[in-house]
């Protein structure tokens, strides 16, 4: 997929993005598929699959920043791109995904 002119995608680390959801400042968004997100998801997050990804079903974050996870990072900068695609700000996502977040010990939510 190419990258949209003028789309950047920020990498947000683990640590931040648990930071953001601690103090409410994130809103998390699971860009895996659904089946994925059955089996074990960080808490709190949302749910959008990149398969069926569609913008307009994104939650909007108010004053806080959206950031996307999926499973290690591609998918989740994929997201980035085709929301800034459909001429929304959402420019971030976490780096490593869902992999990076438990190798640092975080809690995520399994059934």
């Amino acid at each position: 997929m190419n990258q949209p002119a003028g789309a950047k995608v920020h990498d947000l680390t683990v640590q931040e993005v648990r930071a953001g959801l601690e103090t409410g400042e994130i809103v998390l968004v699971d860009v895996r598929e659904p089946h994925e997100n059955a089996a074990e998801r960080i808490p709190g997050g949302a749910l959008n699959a990149l398969q069926s990804f569609d913008p307009a079903a994104l939650p909007d974050p108010g004053a806080r920043r959206l950031v996307f996870y999926c499973r290690s990072g591609r998918r989740s900068v994929t997201a980035s791109q085709l929301a800034q695609a459909a001429g929304l700000p959402y420019d971030a996502h976490m780096a490593g995904g869902i992999l990076a977040w438990k190798e640092a010990g975080f809690d995520t939510e399994r059934g």
